[in-house]
């Protein structure tokens, strides 16, 4: 059992800081999506003489909004090289690209070109995709085994948070209107430059210094500064070295994809994530001020709600991840989406659209509690030190894919399907929680190396253990 120390505290809000970048601009484009489309049809007009179709618009906004998925899709590609070369560093060079997106973004309005700003949220997409992926590494590698989940979920803390703040920047009483909208979009300068002042401070992760480098001396340094009790550094450096000993120093992708202990947590990583993003949670919050505007006059301020909610039950989740463990908050968390969203669906049809707000809310407190916290961060645990970055980089590409697409196509999809959509998100909600019933170990208080040989002996079969779970012994 380790405990916090003032240098493991100010290394995980160091890394946070990137998260809560991501919830800003993930945000601040809902409730003055009215404001810019009018900045993107006045463009237009300027140069044409004529005003966009209503068509033509959808499709453009819709590319602004996923533009940011897409290119953080790309970069995911990146996440183990980085990892692998650069270690905590590499952080700090994702969010050189963070500081430049906000530069061109809020260089649109004045350029008077909509082209801008959606390549400002294309060159902030790649920021994405590196970060939530290297962050995971980092806070994984320098959390104690029995706070590993909480911290893990400090990240999903921060992006709900900056979705919040988003939101609140993003109203007509604050900076969403005409005149300001570029201003707000360039704020998530002020966390990317406080990163630069907190995090080259902060201690190397010690698995990396070992594993990754071969420096014992610097790794037992770094533990001793995050742990700060010599006792503990000696045990769990022992625990590292006994690690390193029976695994690779690196893995290829080809590997990865061929080792035979790395196919069931490969499969439980891609159906979690897939999950997660494909359950309609990303769609409320791209889109949530349109859907609740076809009844509420105010709908902007139900949109607030929605960002109240996801927090609050990201921190119900950081209080009970080392409680009740990922697998039963995945498995709630993935039930009730489903059965929120086939209720969505009778009630989206008779028109029932109090009771869709409050569907609505159920749906961000079910994925909050589990699915969007756990998804990040479950693969890190699932593998061993070599797999890890790609297994990181994987995570990234499947989470943003998933976000990419939802965004692009979900407006398309509901005036086809109408109400029908949500089936669709329930089917996958109901998979993920198959797949996670079946196939997920509990990885509460276990070190790394136990959840991996776990996989190592079992070779991926299923046995039933007493306490009546499907899980890998």
């Amino acid at each position: 059992q380790s405990h916090l120390t003032a240098t493991l505290l100010a290394s995980i809000l160091g890394a946070v800081l990137g998260p809560l970048q991501i919830g800003y601009h993930t945000g601040n484009v809902n409730a003055p999506a009215r404001i810019i489309e009018e900045f993107f049809n006045s463009t237009w007009r300027a140069r044409h003489n004529q005003s966009m179709t209503d068509h033509s618009l959808t499709l453009l906004w819709s590319l602004s909004v996923s533009i940011k998925d897409f290119g953080a899709l790309l970069a995911s590609l990146g996440v183990k090289h980085l990892a692998e070369s650069y270690g905590r560093n590499s952080i700090l060079i994702a969010n050189c690209l963070s500081v430049a997106a906000a530069c061109i973004m809020f260089a649109s309005k004045a350029s008077g070109a909509f082209e801008v700003l959606i390549l400002g949220r294309l060159v902030f997409g790649l920021f994405c995709g590196l970060v939530m992926g290297l962050n995971q590494l980092y806070i994984q590698e320098v959390s104690p085994t029995n706070l590993r989940g909480a911290f893990a979920t400090l990240n999903q803390v921060s992006l709900a948070s900056g979705i919040l703040i988003g939101v609140v920047a993003g109203l007509e009483t604050t900076l969403g209107t005409k005149s300001n909208w570029a201003m707000m979009l360039s704020l998530s300068l002020i966390p990317a430059l406080t990163q630069y002042l907190v995090l080259p401070f902060c201690p190397e992760s010690p698995r990396y210094f070992l594993m990754n480098q071969g420096e014992e001396r610097k790794a037992e340094t770094a533990l001793l500064r995050l742990r700060g009790h010599a006792a503990r550094v000696s045990s769990e450096l022992e625990e590292m070295k006994e690690e390193a000993a029976h695994t690779p120093t690196r893995v290829t992708v080809r590997d990865f994809l061929q080792k035979r202990s790395y196919r069931e947590p490969i499969l439980i990583v891609l159906v979690v994530n897939l999950g997660s993003q494909l359950s309609g949670f990303n769609t409320i919050i791209n889109y949530s001020t349109k859907m609740f505007q076809a009844t509420f006059n105010e709908a902007k301020y139900l949109t607030l709600g929605v960002g109240v909610v996801n927090v609050a039950f990201t921190l119900v989740a950081f209080f009970f991840m080392e409680r009740a463990g990922r697998r039963k908050l995945l498995l709630i968390g993935f039930l009730s989406i489903g059965v929120c969203n086939f209720l969505m669906t009778i009630v989206d049809s008779v028109l029932l659209r109090s009771l869709q707000v409050l569907l609505v809310f159920c749906v961000i407190s079910a994925y909050e509690l589990g699915p969007g916290p756990v998804s990040w961060f479950i693969a890190a645990e699932l593998f061993d030190q070599p797999g890890r970055p790609i297994a990181m980089a994987l995570t990234s590409m499947v989470n943003w894919g998933g976000k990419f697409v939802l965004a692009l196509v979900f407006p398309p999809l509901l005036k086809i399907c109408g109400a029908y959509v949500y089936l669709i998100f329930t089917a996958v909600a109901l998979l993920a929680f198959a797949v996670t019933w079946l196939r997920l170990p509990e990885t509460k208080g276990r070190t790394f190396d136990d959840i991996a040989e776990e996989f190592r002996g079992a070779e991926g079969i299923p046995l039933h253990n007493s306490g009546g779970f499907n899980t890998f012994t």
